[in-house]
């Protein structure tokens, strides 16, 4: 059983970071060190102006040198130092250092912690305004392993002194979340902006590990930071861990495929398979540097109401079991997507959609927030290196095939779209599956739901046996039983 930490009962209270210092300070078990790199000591200086630090702080250091650092920590064979295997290797070195120095004989009821960070703050020029890694290892038990929280930010703030400041509230906002809310990851989250602003700073990654988070999807997590407000657009992986999308997207080609996923069908992967096959015959584009992203919107995850956290889960199920990276953004309009990915990258991207979705980029109404309208939102998306993969539609009434060559837009639209088509910004999908342009996801997810046989088949390999295996989307073997 863990120890009883003091105070616990007033945990939902907001409080100051003074306040949740000195909270930590006074408490008799919790104890360790601070690691910080890149924006002075600013999470441990909370600490010690607080008062009681010397029964919480066992060392607190600062290795700016980069030979010290390497001495101290290993080196860095790609000479990164503000990397989330940096920071891993300064709290593992930390930790070890607690265990190695300090005898539990003498410590029975301690409980080590080891926060880090490693930052670069805003640069002279005031182009780039940093970023960095923080995190803590900690345990709430002497006898049991370490927890681990570990996240990524990006300042917004143009001042130095000014991200100095707000890493290190962040710092001490982890640091109290770690030891007084960490069975509530979701109030956590949120406990991190506590007397910040979004304004501020960024939370675009954060990963739980460890006994006390076993139970915590991370995919969720991530989920949370975008409906927070914390980030536009989060990543994960087929493993299910959270990833950087600056990192997996920078100077990289990028597919992306926007979807319901609800469930995936054959026709999205068929649509991906096809897509992604013309992707990579592009001249500018090379496998081995090329992402590609099954993309969900918060819009799209909320389309009926509140955003129903086990919906979400069922979707990120089923693409995490397809191998696929998942994204989820809170970029409604295609343009604001494209313009996120141009952040990091300036090689070709792709889209893959349907030509029901394509049509709808052409609608004014999407627009009317810009002072440019359909116009400036156009050369923010076709301006860049994009091209945009059409898969075929079917009219349900005629039986009419729509592609790119007999697609209808507003009247006023058309001499916009064929500027567009005829510049080869627009490719049609042609080897396409002519017997699933009739499978819908809206339609497999009603049948799932009301029990009716039969869509199985409109579903890519597997996928229907894990959603019988999971009792995803409602699925209840009972509704499918014969009387």
């Amino acid at each position: 059983m863990a120890l009883k930490l003091k105070g616990d009962k007033d945990i939902n209270v907001a409080k100051s970071s003074k306040e949740k210092a000195l909270k930590v300070n006074l408490n008799n078990h919790t104890y360790g060190t601070f690691a910080e790199i890149g924006a002075g000591q600013e999470t441990v200086r909370h600490f010690f102006r607080a008062g009681g630090a010397s029964g919480t702080i066992a060392k607190t250091m600062s290795a700016y040198d980069k030979d010290f650092s390497d001495a101290i920590y290993g080196t860095e064979t790609d000479n990164r130092y503000v990397t989330e295997d940096r920071l891993k290797k300064m709290l593992t070195y930390e930790m070890e250092v607690i265990e190695e120095r300090l005898s539990r004989k003498k410590h029975p009821n301690k409980i080590f912690f080891s926060y880090a960070n490693t930052v670069t703050t805003i640069d002279f020029a005031k182009k780039f305004k940093g970023h960095g890694w923080v995190g803590i290892k900690f345990q709430l038990d002497p006898l049991e392993d370490y927890s681990e929280i570990i996240l990524h930010i990006r300042f917004k703030e143009t001042d130095a002194k000014l991200q100095q400041e707000t890493l290190g509230i962040l710092g001490v906002n982890l640091i109290y979340g770690a030891f007084y809310l960490n069975d509530k990851p979701k109030e956590l989250l949120k406990s991190l902006y506590d007397n910040l602003h979004e304004v501020q700073l960024e939370i675009d990654m954060i990963n739980f590990e460890g006994p006390r988070f076993s139970y915590v999807d991370n995919r969720l997590m991530s989920l949370l930071l975008v409906r927070n407000g914390m980030t536009n657009a989060v990543m994960f992986g087929p493993d299910g861990k959270n990833l950087l999308p600056a990192q997996q997207l920078y100077k990289a080609n990028i597919l992306a495929l926007r979807g319901s996923f609800r469930p995936v069908t054959k026709v999205n992967m068929n649509m991906y398979n096809l897509a992604h096959q013309l992707f990579l015959k592009e001249n500018k584009v090379k496998e081995e540097n090329t992402k590609f992203i099954f993309e969900i919107t918060l819009t799209n995850l909320s389309a009926e109401g509140e955003i129903d956290e086990r919906d979400f889960l069922d979707r990120a199920e089923l693409l995490c079991s397809l191998g696929q990276n998942v994204m989820i953004s809170n970029y409604q309009e295609y343009y604001k997507l494209v313009e996120y990915f141009s952040e990091f990258t300036k090689a070709r991207i792709g889209l893959a959609m349907g030509v029901a979705s394509f049509i709808q980029i052409f609608d004014e109404k999407y627009y009317r927030n810009l002072s440019g309208g359909i116009l400036e939102a156009f050369g923010k998306l076709f301006f860049k290196d994009l091209k945009v993969y059409l898969y075929p539609f079917k009219n349900q009434k005629t039986g009419e095939i729509v592609t790119s060559e007999n697609l209808r837009v507003h009247p006023r639209m058309k001499e916009l779209y064929k500027f567009f088509k005829y510049n080869g910004k627009v490719v049609d999908i042609k080897d396409y599956d002519p017997k699933i342009l009739e499978v819908f996801s809206r339609e497999v997810l009603k049948m799932i739901e009301n029990g009716e046989p039969g869509w199985e088949e409109m579903l890519p390999t597997g996928i229907a046996e894990t959603i019988k295996n999971e009792r995803l989307f409602g699925y209840s073997k009972r509704r499918f039983i014969k009387k």
